[in-house]
């Protein structure tokens, strides 16, 4: 250093100058531990070479303390540490921000280089070095490849030391560079894990898609033609209608598929399903015309209800129908024929709850955790028709609700449960 910089920085001195080698602690301001950079110390701790390089550093310096810091405009948070003078810091030890010197590194992108505090023109009336007690101090900014400032290299020692070296700059520039590509090396890795993760997802819903909704559609759409055939050959009378109302019966079918598979995308792909909430006050007509509707469709199977709804709340009725037919549908046609399907709808001061319980067979835990999942249709029988997107749009159903839909299958008792709050 230049003797005018000494004459104006030689003084004053630590009144409690530390014992070689340690630094003074006295007012260190730690400010704890950091657990909400987990991700970022884990990131470096996956680096094996950042203990070699602090190790390097501190041999080839002289300096004992340096670490790789996270640097926020609100925190610093040790990553790594190699501490040789008893600083006391641990990766996750956090410093205050605004006492360090890092601080103004990550807003102006520069390194600092200090070899004697005492006697730096810039330095030897800064808060950082007295706080801490250290004479010599070197910070590289680490800086990722989109430009992002990731935080510092840096060691420091309570004796000085030549610093102001173009080997011990570039040395310190080389680490930082190598931490940096590391880092992004991580970031691509993982970003191309998630990608890949994501696509063959995709490829799975598509191919279940396709192979679903082929073939489910195909079935009534044959019957269509069919019968489109036999109009145009069979004169008009009995036979005619018969052939009539199963055309009848495949359009309704098709349209219920198209309509399944629009909701799907919309939940899935979109931006989830229409929701039309309006205060109902005769929800309860409304699930009982579905129940009546099933009972048609399923004859053999009665229906236990007891639907107590004390209160009109907002919601989507006709959504509320839909998923309570899904529901009860499956009931009946994976439940024992011989039992009666309960049905429980009540409301409370602040809940709607409505329940359909089945004997039959347990449904494995396995099953039932992919159950509301697309595609999943749990034991299937011969000839059972649907996509499978029943109970995933139940569960959109309920979602969109800010409500839940669970199912609990054990002894060979089946239970869907839809709750959601109407205060």
């Amino acid at each position: 250093m230049g003797g005018s910089n000494h004459s104006r920085c030689q003084g004053p001195k630590f009144a409690n100058t530390p014992a070689k080698g340690r630094v003074n602690r006295r007012n260190v301001s730690f400010a704890g531990m950091n657990t909400s950079f987990d991700d970022d110390i884990s990131a470096i701790a996956r680096i094996e070479a950042v203990p070699r390089i602090l190790e390097v550093i501190c041999r080839t310096t002289g300096l004992g303390f340096s670490a790789v810091a996270r640097v926020t405009e609100s925190h610093w948070v040790a990553c790594a540490v190699r501490d040789e003078i008893a600083f006391g810091l641990q990766p996750g030890g956090e410093l205050v921000i605004g006492s360090t010197i890092c601080n103004e590194i990550r807003a102006s992108g520069e390194l600092v280089v200090i070899d004697n505090a005492d006697t730096d023109e810039k330095f030897c009336a800064h808060h950082t070095p007295k706080l801490y007690g250290f004479k010599s101090y070197i910070s590289v900014p680490i800086r990722l490849e989109d430009g992002q400032f990731f935080g510092t290299l840096c060691a420091i020692d309570p004796r000085p030391a030549q610093l102001k070296k173009t080997e011990t700059v570039e040395m310190f520039r080389l680490f930082a560079d190598l931490i940096a590509h590391h880092l992004d090396s991580q970031e691509r890795l993982i970003s191309s894990e998630k990608a890949l993760l994501s696509e063959r997802e995709a490829s799975q819903l598509r191919e279940q898609f396709i192979a679903v909704l082929g073939h489910d559609l195909r079935n009534p759409l044959g019957a269509i033609r069919t019968g489109a055939d036999l109009l145009i050959r069979l004169p008009k009378g009995e036979a005619a209608n018969d052939v009539r109302d199963m055309i009848q019966r495949s359009v309704n079918r098709m349209t219920e598929l198209i309509d399944n598979v629009l909701d799907f995308a919309r939940g899935r792909l979109g931006g989830g399903l229409a929701i039309e909430h309006q205060v109902v006050t005769d929800l309860a007509s409304i699930l009982n015309q579905v129940i009546v509707e099933l009972e048609t469709a399923w004859p053999g199977i009665p229906v236990v209800r007891d639907i107590r709804i004390n209160r009109p709340f907002a919601c989507s009725s006709a959504r509320i129908a839909q998923m309570f037919s899904n529901i009860l549908a499956n009931a009946m046609t994976h439940g024992d024929p011989s039992s009666p399907v309960q049905v429980r709808a009540v409301t409370s001061p602040d809940r709607f709850e409505l329940s359909v319980t089945n004997s039959g067979e347990t449904i494995p835990l396995a099953v039932a955790e992919s159950l509301f999942q697309p595609f999943v249709r749990g034991t299937a029988k011969p000839g059972q028709q649907g996509l499978g997107l029943g109970l995933y749009i139940a569960a959109e159903i309920a979602k969109a609700h800010d409500g839940t839909l669970e199912v609990d299958s054990s002894a060979g008792i089946t239970r869907f449960t839809f709750q959601m709050p109407v205060a």
